[in-house]
């Protein structure tokens, strides 16, 4: 390999002025109650997920924080329609 053939520049940058459409992802973690195995893990992922734009969502039901990756902020009251339709409240962004 030699040293020119990278798409990255020594700053870091690999593109040169086209927006990366990962680094536009927004992360937000919420507070749910009620869930306490693997399972409710899944069901609130599972439910969650299918919000549109929703790219990935990581549930911890011991510490019962959710946190969801989206292409753009997410409607809170579709977030908890979700939540609730998995049996689980949804009470609120974790702070």
């Amino acid at each position: 390999m030699t040293e020119n053939s990278s798409c990255c520049t020594p700053e870091g940058s690999c593109h040169s002025g086209a927006a990366d459409v990962e680094g536009a992802a927004v992360t937000t973690t919420y507070q749910v109650t009620g869930m306490t195995c693997g399972h409710c893990e899944g069901a609130v992922s599972s439910e969650i997920s299918e919000i549109p734009g929703v790219s990935a969502v990581q549930a911890v039901a011991a510490t019962g924080l959710v946190t969801v990756t989206s292409k753009a902020p997410l409607d809170e009251e579709a977030v908890r329609a979700a939540v609730d339709e998995a049996g689980y409240e949804l009470v609120g962004r974790a702070a």
